[in-house]
Parts: C-alpha cells; structure tokens; sequence
C-alpha cells in the first residue's frame, strides 16, 4: 500500500505523544491490518476483534438513537484497547496501560485517526488517478 510509511509514521508518532501506549494498529473495516507499530503477537487477531467490535458500537449507538458513534474504549483490569473510526474504510486500535491518561488518549487518538483517514483518502485518490 501506498500510504504505509505514512501510516507507520503517524503511530509512531501517536506512540511518542502518548508514552503509556502499548501498540498502535491502522486496520481496514475488515481487520487486515495497513500499518503496525506493537509488538504484540496477535496484531492481526486484534485488528479484526476491534473492526467487528467497532462495527457492533456504531450500531449499538444507531439503534438507540445515538448517531453515529466513532469510537470504543475497553478497560480492563491490565489496561485499555480503544478503537476509533478513521474514515468510512478504517479502524485505529490502540492499546495502553491502565495508568494511560485517558482524556490524552482520546484527544491524541482523534487527531490520528483523521489524519490516517486523510492519508488513506489521498493514497485512493492517487490510485483513481494512475
């Protein structure tokens, strides 16, 4: 893909701005994951799980008149995994230890996933292109 190094870019910087986060993942709506900066072995697994997760909250959130949702935060008893919507066509997953400050997370979070999904808009349109 295209925007890969663009990607791996914007976690690792997401990465650098938020210490306590454990891993980044840029996946599309069907789990493949585009971009990775974790060391975590199930990287794939994750990015699916979070991709059917999310799809699950934004109709959760449309069936009790919501609107439409754009994020998911899951604490658990050793930390945080927290999706947000990056565009119609993909998903940031990110996961943080439980000390993570979770109004800098979401703050930081936000400002990537839009970023990820104007580098994916971009790499789309550059292929409409060729």
């Amino acid at each position: 893909m295209a925007a890969e190094p663009e990607l791996l870019r914007e976690l690792r910087r997401l990465r650098a701005c938020v210490p306590q986060l454990t891993g980044a993942l840029a996946a599309d709506t069907d789990g493949k994951v585009l971009a990775g900066d974790t060391t975590h072995d199930e990287a794939e697994y994750i990015a699916g799980l979070t991709a059917g997760a999310l799809d699950v909250a934004l109709r959760l959130a449309d069936a009790a008149g919501r609107g439409r949702a754009s994020e998911l935060l899951i604490q658990g008893e050793k930390g945080y995994v927290a999706a947000y919507a990056a565009g119609p066509s993909a998903v940031l997953t990110l996961l943080a230890e439980p000390r993570v400050n979770v109004g800098r997370l979401h703050l930081e979070a936000r400002r990537s996933s839009a970023r990820i999904r104007d580098l994916l808009d971009g790499a789309l349109e550059r292929l409409e292109n060729t």
